[in-house]
């Protein structure tokens, strides 16, 4: 028999008040629309609460006192039931720059992981983030381990996890284009990201498969001036063609005006939100590490953000999704529709998952209920209630 939730539901269009979605024993969804009088099943009914999608963050680190690079089960599972406890249903673990020995560590827990995942988000594939990076731009990766892209290397890495879903590279760099041209084939998202590429750059990239830019505006070239002559670069690009972008709305690594702007000049259906989470992400402020416990980077919490040991930098953020669509509708002034959308439709139509995303019949019943701040006060995975406020 199915489960009827009955509240404001959210689809990409619109906000249906009191209306419906229903869904089986099975997990998928059965039914959206207005609410139904004689349809069986047991109701749940939200009337001051909203019902959308399920979150998905295709670029986050860790959580709860946890880093993947940790390269055990308990941080995998431990980060994907905080996540999931902030909205985020679906998730893409993603790695650091490091060596092969650890990369290869990573991939193997993680599939272990994937298959007791029963209580956090869904983990459907990886993110590699590294290690082809332009140095300059490495920020708070380890540079010990950047190298420029070769075929025999990335084939074998290809080769030990088929679950890689996307990687990040500097297209620039010798071989990147061939690496774009390669993943696309496979189905692979090429994204670019920690990266000296300059608009030409960009738009011979994008015609050898790179489709999505990571942390837009981070790691990556802006407009430069040489001999009187102003050249674009990639955050340019990033509004002249047609990439998605990924932001991290979580207020400290772009201002909100910044916010607002990215979404006007693109639309929700070319901007996903991401968290970048680091381990930090759920944890109170103080000493935490960027990277494996083993060998990984000193850093702090504080101020909602996670920063460098002198300051001078962010080592990356402690944000979860609830909290990025939060900023977004509440200090970007975006529609909660569309904050919506940046957080569950549009980040799926970027990996291609047909599956999940929106509120449809036959997709996965990957659900959330929320009140007007975006506090979570249930989360629904395959149809499963994994966390209740």
């Amino acid at each position: 028999m199915d489960t009827r939730l009955i509240a404001n539901v959210i689809t990409p269009s619109r906000i249906l008040p009191m209306g419906e979605v229903a869904f089986n024993e099975e997990g998928f969804i059965t039914y959206v629309g207005e609410r139904r009088k004689t349809a069986e099943g047991k109701v749940f009914e939200y009337p001051e609460h909203y019902v959308s999608p399920g979150f998905i963050d295709l670029h986050l680190h860790g959580g709860g006192g946890h880093d993947f690079m940790d390269a055990t089960e308990e941080a995998f599972l431990v980060a994907s039931r905080l996540h999931a406890t902030h909205g985020t249903t679906s998730m893409l673990p993603t790695s650091l720059t490091c060596s092969d020995e650890e990369l290869f560590a990573f991939f193997d827990v993680y599939r272990r992981a994937a298959r007791e995942n029963t209580e956090g988000a869904n983990m459907p594939g990886v993110h590699l983030e590294g290690p082809y990076f332009a140095k300059s731009q490495k920020g708070a990766q380890d540079e010990r381990y950047i190298v420029a892209p070769r075929r025999e290397h990335y084939e074998k890495i290809l080769t030990h996890c088929p679950e890689i879903a996307r990687w990040t590279i500097a297209a620039e760099l010798e071989g990147g284009m061939e690496l774009g041209r390669y993943l696309a084939e496979r189905g692979v998202v090429a994204s670019l990201g920690h990266t000296d590429a300059m608009y030409d750059d960009a738009l011979v990239a994008i015609e050898n498969g790179y489709t999505l830019l990571t942390h837009f505006y981070s790691g990556m070239s802006g407009l430069v001036r040489k001999n009187s002559y102003r050249f674009p670069g990639l955050i340019d690009a990033g509004y002249m063609l047609d990439f998605d972008v990924e932001i991290i709305a979580d207020g400290h690594h772009l201002p909100i005006s910044l916010l607002n702007y990215i979404y006007r000049a693109k639309g929700p259906d070319k901007v996903a939100l991401t968290t970048d989470s680091l381990r930090g992400a759920g944890m109170p402020d103080g000493d935490s590490i960027l990277g494996s416990l083993k060998n990984g980077q000193r850093c702090i919490i504080e101020d909602g953000v996670c920063k460098m040991p002198d300051r001078k930098a962010f080592a990356g953020s402690v944000a979860t999704t609830d909290r990025l669509v939060r900023n977004m509708y509440k200090k970007a002034g975006v529609p909660l529709n569309d904050a919506v959308k940046m957080a569950s439709a549009t980040p799926a139509r970027i990996m291609g998952w047909r599956d999940r995303g929106v509120l449809t019949e036959g997709r996965r019943a990957d659900l959330l209920v929320f009140d007007d701040d975006v506090n979570v006060i249930r989360t629904i995975i395959g149809g499963r209630t994994v966390f209740e406020a």
